[in-house]
């Protein structure tokens, strides 16, 4: 059986891989104020909008 990531408890089939609804709400909440990020390419690398704004304004004329 896995366990809960959050409290390490054994994971209950309803909830899974969490113990319980408030495992699940907790783990929500960490999504929604930012405590998880999923990689993505250095900020260096992405075009800010005014450059990508240019680009277009370019491309139009």
């Amino acid at each position: 059986m896995s366990q809960c990531p959050i409290c390490r408890k054994d994971s209950v089939a309803l909830y899974r891989p969490f113990c319980s609804k408030r495992c699940a709400d907790l783990d929500l909440g960490n999504w929604f104020r930012g405590n998880y990020r999923v990689p993505s390419a250095r900020e260096d690398e992405i075009p800010s909008y005014e450059e990508s704004e240019g680009e277009k304004d370019q491309d139009a004329t």
